[in-house]
């Protein structure tokens, strides 16, 4: 063995969501054991132990919709809407960006995911240079699908966010030719159109041709802003969910974000066509877009995952904050128990690894499976007194600070409160200079 994760409360979430207290055994990248040891096996044999006695252990989290580029632009697009967030500070911003203020803000992205248990993600770049940010995840140990920002009607951005669909799309599969299933399978690759009203209608046939020959994923934002979906309305003459349907997106492979306001005829066809929904609960509320309708969509079969969005629209990457907010927003908006702890936690681990089509790989503790495990503590005080379900402590009660330790692959890549692939002041340094070179660069 290389691993063992001692005495916690294994929160399995397999399909039982068996819950049980003991060992967690780790051979590689590969879960071996879970609860008991594995034949033959001895503790000295192992090379190196977590004691999680008094925690919880689960599988890292899975955020199915993440902006790694946006990382430097927190706290510089505040208290917009989302139309004029973009186009008076995020577009200018994603435009600036050169490969190394790239690769600081995923490197600095990296960091606060992992300290936060956080351990997968889909994540939409910018148009331009996007081998920096899939060169800086290498050393990190996140696993992610990193997909080039996809933009041919210019509009309102500026002219470094404009290419022809056919550059745009041959871009996007010569980085998949170099990085899909690199770092040992860690990093893979999608098609990321950014949204119907800065996309073409050749554009997204051609990248849902493109989907259907190749597998790929299909990650783009959908019906998030009322805005938003009345410039849909205008130029196609339909509700959002509708064109991405007349376009050939609609599959299995669609990933949606957002989907605050879809209506019932356009949550049938989010069912019928099996597309993953991405549910963004902070960015939603900061933004002033809307809270999305989840349990009616759950209740209809769809996959709803979680995901923070970009820190520009958050603020933060805390996979407990989305967590939280999922739930206590449904029950003010339906009631209490619409989304329960359990199902929030289903969210943010199975319905993330079923949405990126990893769900035989990660997303529970299964022995065969990787090993992208967390360890929480909850013997702080705002733990106490713990109670007997480790759902709601999870959901409610935990933050990011008590994440132990944060394992990718059977690699620990965080642990009491540190990086284990680079110094945690150098990187936050590099950010917030990169951060000002930005800033810098569009007030010249």
């Amino acid at each position: 063995m290389t691993l063992r994760i001692r005495d916690g409360l294994l929160v399995t979430m397999n399909d039982a969501r068996d819950v049980v207290r003991g060992d967690l055994w780790i051979d590689g990248n590969r879960i071996v054991s879970v609860g008991a040891a594995p034949p033959g096996a001895r503790a000295t044999e192992t090379v190196d132990t977590i004691d999680a006695a008094g925690g919880i252990v689960l599988p890292g989290f899975i955020q199915t919709h993440i902006h790694l580029c946006q990382t430097l632009f927190r706290g510089t697009a505040d208290d917009r809407p989302l139309l004029a967030w973009l186009r008076q500070r995020i577009w200018p911003l994603e435009a600036a960006h050169t490969p190394p203020t790239l690769a600081a803000a995923a490197r600095l992205a990296a960091a606060e995911l992992m300290l936060g248990g956080t351990t997968t993600v889909l994540t939409m770049e910018t148009v331009h240079d996007t081998d920096a940010v899939f060169e800086a995840l290498v050393p990190t140990g996140l696993r992610a699908v990193v997909g080039k920002c996809l933009m041919d009607v210019r509009g309102e951005a500026p002219a470094r966010l404009h290419q022809t669909w056919r550059d745009g799309l041959d871009e996007s599969e010569a980085l998949a030719k170099r990085w899909h299933g690199a770092a040992d399978g860690r990093l893979r690759a999608a098609l990321a159109p950014r949204f119907a009203i800065s996309c073409s209608r050749e554009l997204l046939e051609a990248a849902a041709a493109m989907s259907a020959a190749g597998g790929w994923l299909v990650h783009t934002h959908a019906s998030e802003q009322r805005e938003e979906i009345a410039a849909v309305r205008a130029s196609t003459g339909m509700d959002n969910i509708a064109y991405l349907a007349a376009v050939g997106l609609a599959s299995p492979r669609l990933c949606a974000a957002h989907c605050v306001h879809v209506t019932e005829t356009e949550q049938d066809l989010l069912a019928r066509h099996d597309v993953k929904v991405l549910h963004c609960p902070g960015s939603n509320l900061k933004l002033g877009s809307g809270i999305a309708p989840v349990p009616e969509m759950k209740q209809r079969g769809i996959c709803v995952s979680i995901g923070a969005d970009g820190a520009a629209c958050n603020n933060t990457l805390d996979m407990f904050h989305e967590m939280r907010l999922a739930a206590t927003l449904q029950a003010m908006r339906v009631g209490p128990g619409s989304l329960a702890a359990p199902d929030v936690v289903w969210m943010a681990t199975r319905e993330g690894a079923r949405a990126i089509g990893l769900e035989s790989e990660i997303g529970s503790l299964e022995a065969g499976k990787k090993a992208d495990v967390i360890v929480v503590r909850t013997d702080r005080p705002h733990h106490q007194p713990a109670g007997t379900d480790p759902y709601a402590q999870i959901v409610y009660a935990c933050r990011p600070e008590d994440v132990q330790a944060t394992i990718v692959d059977g690699r620990v890549v965080a642990r009491a409160g540190s990086i284990m692939w680079a110094d945690l002041g150098q990187v936050s340094h590099d950010g917030s200079e990169a951060a000002r070179i930005l800033l810098n660069r569009i007030q010249a």
